[in-house]
């Protein structure tokens, strides 16, 4: 019977995401990057977990997309699959959960030729931070990265979840805004690279969808003492 409801929950999120990509308006802000494929380089995607369906539903075909190895990250296949993506089991850390073999097999689709999108900061947070995933995955295939927002104009926005999920409605319209590309200096390490992509989702997040922001940074802020 679970398998059962599995099975008829990935259904239903397959139809969802292919009622997205039918019904939604896709605009797009800022877009370079044909310019940035002229110049010779790759790129990759970069979103909060947060924006991550409107990212999807906005997104080239064969784009590759990291799943969680989990039973939900499991729900979620159909809906890459029927929408034309790629979706690659594992999360964006190391360890038990796959992130180590998912994001080499990531790397591999993506210096194939293909694009890549990254939920940054998943799966568990903290919410907007910056993971290394993201840092290695461009330093590795000589990648630029597209910080990508998508903005649906219809949403429900899960205030009680960690990242505040948002869920883009049918016949909504999806603003996508891009940053400018962003590319590793030879000169800087890993973590370096790391804290200035931070610097500019952080930017694109703030200028974009202000309100989401600065409720994220308030709960952020709320969990940090509840720690300590």
């Amino acid at each position: 019977m679970k398998r059962l409801l599995t099975q008829f929950a990935a259904f239903i999120l397959g139809a969802y995401g292919v009622a997205l990509r039918v019904t939604c308006r896709i605009h797009l802000h800022h877009d370079k990057r044909a310019e940035v494929a002229e110049r010779g380089f790759r790129y990759v995607f970069g979103t909060g977990h947060a924006y991550q369906i409107s990212g999807l539903v906005s997104a080239d075909r064969g784009t590759g997309a990291m799943v969680s190895r989990s039973r939900d990250g499991g729900m979620v296949v159909p809906m890459l699959k029927w929408c034309g993506h790629v979706p690659i089991r594992g999360s964006s850390g190391t360890g038990r959960k796959g992130g180590g073999p998912a994001l080499q097999a990531l790397i591999k689709h993506v210096i194939a030729g293909h694009s890549a999108m990254l939920a940054f900061d998943g799966p568990r947070g903290p919410r907007g931070e910056v993971q290394r995933g993201l840092a290695m995955l461009a330093s590795k295939t000589n990648s630029a990265v597209f910080f990508a927002l998508g903005r649906p104009s219809r949403r429900l926005i899960l205030r009680k979840t960690w990242d505040r999920f948002q869920i883009p409605l049918p016949f909504s319209r999806i603003d996508l805004y891009f940053s400018e590309p962003i590319t590793m200096n030879s000169q800087e390490t890993l973590d370096q690279f790391r804290n200035r992509l931070q610097v500019v989702w952080e930017e694109l997040e703030l200028r974009y969808d202000p309100d989401e922001a600065s409720a994220a940074s308030l709960t952020n802020r709320f969990d940090q003492q509840s720690a300590a």
